[in-house]
């Protein structure tokens, strides 16, 4: 019988471990690093909010609180007549804006043409245009001495042109849509850029016309796009400044305009900051009820 010397081990010939005949040690605990907590992330953007833009909307809150003051705002015929304009403005421009906006996406995406990838890549760069450079350019086209009116006055003999419409409630119109179109435009193009091309070619193989294609087929894969699109115009349009103070439409008083008035040209910060929380009351409840309408919707 073989014997095994003493201080000697034996190594198992299948997986070659060494038997050390004594229990494992035990493991002690390690710790880990310390992880700092979800909530302490979140302090500085907060803060950062609360300096840059709680605290000023609490100071114009609490401005707007001085006695009498709603009253005094609501109850005048010069806030009632901004309210109204300024709703119904918006209003139109958004569905101008709709309108124009899905039939030139329509063309841009689905309608081969020379150029169409440049006009779409210049629809990103025209969002970041400031809304008064637009204004300004059909000032230069159609204003009281835009060449439009120039045109006219030189062939006919005239001292003035038949061009007046720009300083007019219609003229803040088409500003507001040649401006906001292409904010409509974009979520709309992405949205037809994952469009499957077969349904497309199903409809037509079947045939339905290009009219029955866009209601029938592209008009609803496009819903949610133009719900988006269109809140975003709607609320910016409510707050649009810009471009109502650059056409110099005088008789054009919209809630923003009516805010510059009583602030700058009156010295009434008291209906001023009345004025800006009932517009800032009315986007953001237009903003909820699009999110509403939106979950609905399933958008």
């Amino acid at each position: 019988m073989a014997t095994r010397a003493p201080g000697l081990v034996e190594q198992h010939p299948a997986t070659g471990v060494v038997p050390t005949g004594s229990a494992p040690a035990e493991r002690l605990p390690t710790t880990g690093p310390r992880t700092i907590p979800t909530w302490v992330w979140a302090l500085p953007p907060v803060a950062v909010l609360a300096v840059v833009f709680l605290y000023p909307l609490a100071l114009v809150v609490q401005e707007s609180l001085a006695p009498g003051a709603y009253a005094d705002v609501l109850a005048s015929a010069s806030f009632r007549e901004a309210l109204v304009t300024t709703v119904w403005l918006a209003v139109a421009s958004t569905a101008g804006c709709l309108v124009l906006g899905f039939v030139l996406a329509v063309v841009i995406a689905f309608v081969p043409f020379p150029g169409g990838k440049a006009v779409s890549k210049f629809i990103d760069v025209f969002l970041s245009f400031p809304s008064f450079l637009i204004t300004l350019a059909l000032l230069f086209l159609y204003g009281t001495v835009g060449m439009a009116n120039g045109l006219w006055t030189d062939v006919t003999g005239d001292t003035t042109g038949p061009f007046q419409f720009l300083t007019t409630p219609w003229g803040v119109l088409l500003a507001e849509i040649t401006y906001f179109t292409p904010f409509v435009m974009r979520p709309l193009l992405a949205a037809f850029s994952q469009m499957e091309t077969a349904q497309l070619e199903v409809a037509s193989s079947l045939g339905a016309r290009p009219l029955r294609i866009v209601r029938q087929v592209i008009l609803p894969e496009a819903l949610p796009a133009l719900a988006a699109g269109g809140s975003l115009v709607l609320v910016m349009c409510l707050n649009e400044f810009g471009i109502v103070l650059f056409t110099g439409a005088k008789g054009v008083t919209t809630l923003p305009m009516l805010v510059y008035g009583k602030a700058i040209l009156e010295s009434d910060y008291a209906a001023a900051c009345v004025v800006a929380v009932v517009n800032v009351a009315l986007s953001v409840g237009l903003y909820v009820l699009y999110r509403g309408v939106s979950r609905r919707a399933g958008a």
